[in-house]
């Protein structure tokens, strides 16, 4: 079989994404998605050209885990923290689109502190040669404070919840309301995603790709909501889906550059933030169906491994390597094959979350 050539498939995910945003300036009123998106994939290519050069300058080369695909092995040494390059673009973009939304702010404020502690992690781990930075409990406690900060900004602008504080919109008109408890959720949905964006970020394109089509859809369905949508979250979205885009510039195959912790917890930060100040959270759950899926694998393998562990200290797997893009990899899907496909997985889940959302 021909190899898949890396550079056309992020054009074609680029293209098709620009004409889900010109569809919907067209036929939708308020619509303003195109703008950003086309500017922030512009920037963040050029960033990127610029900026991956001095990484590579810097000797911030990515360290491969040994446990990992042994074809993975001939990654080493490709520069890593790409999301300190291209975070940045999509959040003055997209804040630039609606200058005058409070909301804004503070979904770049918890998105750049989430960068932040990847930041940490990714130079804890470069500068220990290992492919493990920050220990779990501090990562996990960083991750809560910072979500939690941003749950007490949200609250006290009153921008929690379907109509009234804490209310969770459903398909077909629902609302499940959970008042306070808004809290507790709001802070796993910003753990649960953050990680598992994370976890995805295995594969050249991979998670890039995804959270472009994710942010798409996320734009979307706030601009297919009665009374008009809702024009400055949508228009973020459009400009985070553009600078991923661009990411792809360099991240498609073979990937010259890694965003690291960096981007993929910002990545699963600025989602989880748009769907807790939008009541799109359903949504979220649907369309990145991808992230949850890598995540949830993950969970199991550990969970089943550890509960047949046998005398001899060994357990049983249900998958040949977790996170689920190594299990099909190891199954024989090439590197590019599983990412195409994880593409167009994200592409279906969007679609369905356009249909089923509140």
């Amino acid at each position: 079989m021909a190899p898949i050539n890396g550079k056309l498939t992020a054009a074609l995910l680029g293209g098709v994404l620009l004409l889900a945003c010109l569809a919907s300036d067209g036929f939708l009123a308020n619509s303003m998605l195109t703008l950003p998106f086309v500017v922030a994939t512009l920037v963040s290519a050029g960033v990127l050209a610029w900026g991956v050069p001095k990484l590579r300058g810097l000797k911030l080369g990515q360290v491969i885990r040994e446990d990992g695909p042994q074809g993975h092995l001939n990654k080493a040494g490709t520069p890593t923290m790409g999301g300190l390059l291209v975070v940045p673009v999509g959040l003055i973009i997209g804040g630039l689109t609606s200058a005058g939304d409070p909301r804004l702010l503070a979904v770049a404020a918890v998105t750049l502190a989430f960068m932040a502690i990847g930041a940490i992690d990714d130079w804890r781990s470069l500068t220990k040669r290992t492919n493990t930075g920050l220990t779990p409990r501090g990562k996990l406690l960083l991750q809560a404070l910072a979500s939690a900060l941003f749950l007490v900004w949200a609250w006290q602008g009153n921008w929690l919840g379907a109509g009234l504080p804490g209310d969770v919109g459903l398909p077909f008109g629902r609302l499940l309301p959970l008042g306070l408890l808004i809290w507790p959720l709001g802070l796993f949905v910003f753990m649960a995603e953050s990680n598992a964006t994370n976890l995805t970020d295995g594969l050249d394109g991979l998670a890039a790709g995804c959270g472009a089509v994710v942010f798409t859809g996320m734009a979307l369905q706030l601009m297919l909501r009665g009374n008009g949508g809702d024009p400055s979250l949508a228009a973020f979205c459009a400009a985070m889906a553009g600078c991923w885009v661009g990411f792809l510039s360099q991240n498609r195959h073979p990937a010259r550059v890694f965003m690291g912790d960096t981007g993929s917890l910002a990545m699963g930060a600025a989602l989880s933030a748009v769907a807790l100040l939008s009541d799109s959270l359903w949504p979220l759950l649907l369309m990145g169906g991808v992230f949850m899926a890598e995540s949830l694998s993950v969970i199991l393998q550990v969970w089943v491994y550890k509960a047949t562990k046998g005398p001899d200290g060994k357990g049983r797997r249900i998958f040949r390597m977790a996170p689920l893009h190594h299990h099909f990899e190891l199954g024989g899907l090439s590197e590019q094959g599983v990412v195409l496909s994880f593409w167009g997985a994200s592409a279906l889940l969007v679609l369905l979350g356009l249909v089923l959302r509140p």
